[in-house]
């Protein structure tokens, strides 16, 4: 048992005794509070999203996720050297709930060649986390922590030089649920923007090395959906039908640019600003504004059947830099809402 491991005990352990002592006062013995249920969390890769939580009580959860390093493709003949979370960028979707003892234990896989960590946003406690799981290659850190607040919270590495870290995809999403939960949904898809830094200009073939200049500059070559330029267009688009209600959640991993997230052709119904919970909803938006380490929840109606387009509507961002993904929705025509009224036009090719 190593030190950190006995000093946890050891707490355990006062605290059992002195639920015991507690349960003695009085006339006579009361039973102890039963133990929270122990579950291991599910986690998904990006767009997918955990189901829903559908439990009345809190519980102590397990989140195990494993740093790599690896090669993978950032756009059509480009190959980038990424930092993840569990082998995808971003990281796995975590689903807690408010109330929740969450246990985070952090591996860094061993044939990694740099030390990683982990800073959640929506940890009460040092560094996030962070300022304890400075692991190098082959080595596990762990701690626990209470969640308190409800929200949608980003996490990503914070080892130093951490735009390095943040920059080479080491981000994700974690979901605190209100104790209540949240109104269900048709659908709910897991979206995450972010930059690469590339020394070869947007689409150079070949592989390409992170470029610390234009990383310190703010110049990214690519502004991507889900780490790979169209990772969410034509096989990789995301899918609704008609009439259903649909539940984005869209983080910015950053590292430094602020997202203006935009479905072309919808309208969000509802919007969590900044992904808070518990206070007031921002209704008929067409736009919203995701701070770089940020988040939103967005949910629309989709009424009519088509391609509806995912942008960041710094809009170079999506036609030049990757920021472009695609909802597709089938289902039967609604022209009390929508008709083209010159079809010879409305065949022709849009890009929509």
């Amino acid at each position: 048992m190593t030190r950190t491991s006995a000093a946890i005990a050891a707490v355990a352990a006062v605290a059992v005794v002195g639920a015991g002592v507690a349960a003695q006062v009085g006339p006579r013995w009361t039973a102890a509070a039963p133990a929270p249920t122990e579950i291991r969390a599910v986690l998904t890769p990006p767009p997918f999203v955990p189901p829903a939580i559908d439990r009345a009580a809190p519980a102590r959860v397990l989140v195990e996720l494993e740093t790599t390093e690896e090669k993978g493709t950032l756009a059509s003949g480009v190959e980038y050297t990424f930092w993840t979370f569990g082998g995808t960028v971003p990281g796995p979707f975590v689903r807690v709930r408010a109330g929740d003892t969450v246990e985070i234990r952090l591996t860094n896989r061993k044939d990694s060649h740099n030390p990683h960590s982990i800073d959640l946003h929506a940890v009460t406690g040092p560094g996030g986390g962070a300022a304890v799981t400075q692991i190098g290659p082959g080595e596990t850190g762990a701690f626990e922590w209470k969640a308190l607040n409800p929200g949608l919270y980003v996490y990503h590495c914070a080892t130093p030089h951490v735009p390095v870290h943040v920059a080479n995809g080491m981000y994700g999403l974690i979901l605190v649920e209100p104790e209540q939960g949240m109104r269900r949904v048709d659908r709910e898809y897991y979206v995450m923007q972010g930059e690469f830094y590339t020394r070869g200009r947007t689409g150079a073939p070949g592989l390409q090395a992170f470029d610390p200049e234009k990383a310190r500059d703010e110049r990214p070559e690519y502004v991507l959906f889900n780490g790979r330029m169209g990772a969410l267009l034509d096989e990789g688009a995301l899918q609704a039908k008609a009439g259903e209600a649909v539940r984005l959640f869209v983080g910015n991993g950053g590292p430094n640019l602020v997202s203006s997230f935009h479905v072309i052709g919808e309208i969000f119904d509802r919007v969590y600003p900044e992904a808070a919970m518990g206070g007031e909803l921002r209704r008929n938006v067409q736009t919203t504004l995701i701070p770089a380490g940020g988040a939103a929840i967005v949910e629309m109606t989709l009424d009519v059947p088509g391609r509806f387009l995912l942008v960041d509507h710094s809009i170079s961002r999506a036609m030049d830099k990757g920021a472009l993904g695609a909802i597709v929705v089938t289902g039967d025509p609604r022209p009390d809402v929508f008709r083209a009224l010159t079809p010879e036009i409305a065949r022709r090719a849009s890009g929509h």
